[in-house]
């Protein structure tokens, strides 16, 4: 049984090795099946914890999401470790099984309590000692990454929550733009989604972990706000496209691929050359809703709703599938044009502040969609 016993624990630290290089330190977008697993038990024993099953008791479950599946990974790869070092010792020595252990976990943990005096083994005492403080190291100097791309992400959907509303809505940006004059505004705000987009595409595909990491806020969500610029500026291109600005273009480019660096991932399936006809499950008559609203709020319409919709159409199809399967894994805020969820819903509206101009300067309230 001891040969047994010295394979098993070669493999499973070979396989610890790997899973720590692949998550922590390889700069590109690996699948982590450990990172996917500790995500789809944690957020199903999340989802059961949630009171009611709303929205509210969901996200606030889910809020502890993200730190819960950093502590899995940590504690998985320290046990998986001892148990590989536990057999490995047991393979070489004629130690029992509990003095293996004991040996192992003094080892790995550098307690120095339980030593042997068997100099075969001291390589393997040695690589115990060094594999325990590399990990937590290694972890440790993670987290600083990860907050720091959250907090770029956060500032941002912080920021568009003043155009967009809570939660975000792409049709919401262009009424609101136009109700206070600050549509020249715009391209700014597609180019600093365009930089974000292609931040997120690196750093989530990379650091998968972060799409757990929810925002301070219940009503505030980063697929949510990324759905909705993207939806804004195909809107624009397609009802407007002579006085649409060039990074309205550009921002949907930058959004569709950072959601498939983040599918790839994930290994989430999807259409890498979609027709621009292929069904979408957003209909014509949410979108001629939209176009109302958005016209009613000033916006100088090129194109009717009609004209409009095969080219908005042909935007959308490069996003939606991703954004939505996403978004339904994430527990994301139930807003409009995002997608169906695991829990029963209403969609949520973007609420209008209240105008608070005097009577004579305050232009008549477009109507809401909801």
């Amino acid at each position: 049984m001891r040969w047994i016993s010295g394979v098993v624990g070669t493999v499973l630290l070979v396989a610890v090795i790997a899973s720590v290089l692949r998550t922590l330190v390889v700069p590109r977008g690996l699948y982590s099946a450990l990172v996917y697993r500790l995500w789809w038990i944690l957020r199903r024993l999340l989802r059961l914890a949630a009171p009611g099953g709303d929205y509210q008791a969901i996200d606030r479950a889910q809020t502890w999401l993200g730190p819960l599946i950093l502590m899995g990974m940590l504690a998985t790869w320290l046990g998986g470790a001892f148990a590989a070092f536990g057999l490995l010792l047991h393979a070489l020595s004629t130690l029992t099984w509990s003095d293996s252990f004991r040996e192992a976990g003094s080892s790995m943990f550098t307690l120095g309590f339980a030593s042997g005096t068997r100099p075969h083994l001291s390589a393997l005492d040695f690589l115990a000692a060094a594999t325990g403080p590399v990990v937590i190291a290694l972890q440790i100097a993670y987290l600083p990454t990860l907050y720091a791309s959250y907090n770029r992400r956060e500032v941002e959907v912080t920021l568009l929550q003043s155009r967009a509303g809570e939660p975000s809505w792409g049709p919401e940006i262009l009424a609101r733009q136009w109700l206070v004059g600050t549509e020249t505004a715009l391209s700014v705000l597609y180019r600093a989604w365009e930089r974000l987009a292609s931040d997120i595409g690196e750093s989530h595909s990379t650091y998968p972990v972060l799409i757990a990491f929810r925002s301070p806020r219940p009503y505030r969500h980063w697929l949510v706000g990324l759905i909705a610029v993207l939806d804004a500026a195909a809107m624009q291109l397609s009802l407007a496209p002579r006085s649409a600005p060039p990074e309205a273009r550009l921002v949907i480019r930058a959004g569709f691929t950072a959601l498939r660096d983040i599918a790839r991932s994930l290994r989430l399936p999807f259409d890498v050359d979609p027709e621009p006809d292929a069904p979408i499950q957003l209909t014509f008559e949410e979108f001629a809703a939209a176009v109302e609203m958005v016209e009613a709020a000033g916006f100088p319409a090129e194109r009717t709703a009609r004209e409009a919709w095969p080219h908005f159409h042909g935007w959308r199809v490069n996003y939606e599938a991703i954004a939505f399967e996403l978004c339904r894994r994430s527990d994301a805020v139930p807003a409009l044009w995002t997608g169906p969820r695991d829990f029963a819903y209403s969609p949520f509206s973007p609420e209008r502040p209240v105008d608070r101009r005097p009577a004579e300067d305050r232009p008549e309230s477009p109507p809401t969609v909801g």
